[in-house]
């Protein structure tokens, strides 16, 4: 089971939440539970990109700390980005927990705006906790209040893998009418330049006569023969060299590089390697990006998964696999 953790307060030494979700994952942990917190403050530039995490998830716990009014703004930048890019179908499959811990007041508002949103999302329910801890010490030594938080981290583990029923509510009807979004093959960061370049009429404009001189361009190209940038053994040498072996690792990742006629295929099974250009009819990982993002990872100057956050790389498939080809292709490391 895995249940992840997106903490959406400041990370203040003396916040009351970091204290409940720190205790509920010692729980989980002991229950054989895998428990990763996304801290929301130090991603904050690539929140939008944090609901394609939610694949992996059994389940999640929303955690977040009400200092003077409402659940804050990172929370808040999440949910968005879950109703706007997250994959409702598995989202609908998904339990959620609410932590909200205050040292003002509203509490009990911000519990249940976290649980509404979730449902509004089509999410499943789970049984959340919530406080008014104006100092952390009050944890210090009471049983009690540890009992309860113990209690509701066993409890969430009880609904998820029973994968206990709940009533319908009337949010998840709202859910239903409003929720018709438009699917588009775009990374966030290209839906929101979108939405604020679309309005701008120069920019229309200038658009328009740029793919008027493309178009010329390329109707003068058409009776060369397609040249492939930088040769079929570009890259090849570097991703051999820095091949660090994963024991029991497996995958299959397809790479479409700009100026390539034909994508970049890597073969990982242990301790073998295998990258040549070409195509294959499965692969666990697909990648698009440009040559300019290609070399800066080559020359450690990023990493994969640092493209991806950043918007400079495009994926589809499984997240943590992607994150892996940092650790089975080590640049950064033998650069050191």
């Amino acid at each position: 089971m895995k249940i992840y953790i997106y903490y959406g307060g400041r990370g203040l030494m003396d916040d009351p939440t970091l204290y409940v979700i720190n205790k509920m994952q010692e729980v989980l942990q002991e229950l054989h539970v895998t428990v990763e917190c996304y801290n929301l403050y130090e991603l904050k530039n690539s929140i939008t990109t944090l609901p394609q995490t939610l694949k992996e998830a059994d389940g999640i716990i929303l955690a977040t700390t009400v200092e003077w009014y409402g659940i804050g703004g990172y929370m808040q930048q999440f949910l968005d980005a879950c109703w706007l890019y997250g994959d409702k179908e598995k989202i609908a499959k998904m339990y959620m927990c609410p932590v909200v811990m205050s040292t003002t007041y509203g509490e009990r508002e911000g519990k249940l705006s976290l649980s509404n949103a979730w449902e509004i999302l089509g999410g499943l329910p789970c049984s959340g906790i919530c406080g008014y801890i104006a100092d952390t010490s009050v944890f210090e030594g009471n049983e009690e209040y540890n009992k309860i938080i113990e209690k509701k981290a066993e409890n969430m583990y009880r609904t998820i893998n029973q994968k206990m029923a709940s009533l319908p509510a009337s949010n998840q009807a709202v859910k239903k009418m409003v929720s018709i979004t438009q699917n588009i093959d775009l990374t966030p960061q290209e839906s929101e330049q979108l939405s604020r370049y679309a309005s701008d009429d120069s920019y229309v404009k200038r658009q328009k006569e740029d793919i008027q001189e493309l178009t010329s361009l390329f109707r003068d190209m058409m009776g060369s023969s397609e040249q492939d940038e930088g040769g079929e053994e570009e890259y090849i040498k570097e991703l051999q060299s820095h091949f660090a072996p994963q024991p029991g690792f497996k995958a299959v990742y397809k790479m479409q590089i700009e100026g390539k006629k034909k994508p970049l295929i890597i073969e990982v099974n242990g301790s073998e390697n295998k990258c040549y250009y070409g195509n294959v009819s499965f692969c666990d990982v697909e990648i698009q990006m440009n040559r300019q993002t290609m070399d800066d990872i080559i020359y450690a100057r990023m990493t994969f998964q640092r493209a991806f956050m950043g918007g400079e790389m495009k994926m589809k498939g499984d997240f943590k696999i992607l994150r892996t080809l940092d650790q089975i292709f080590a640049f950064m490391d033998k650069t050191i």
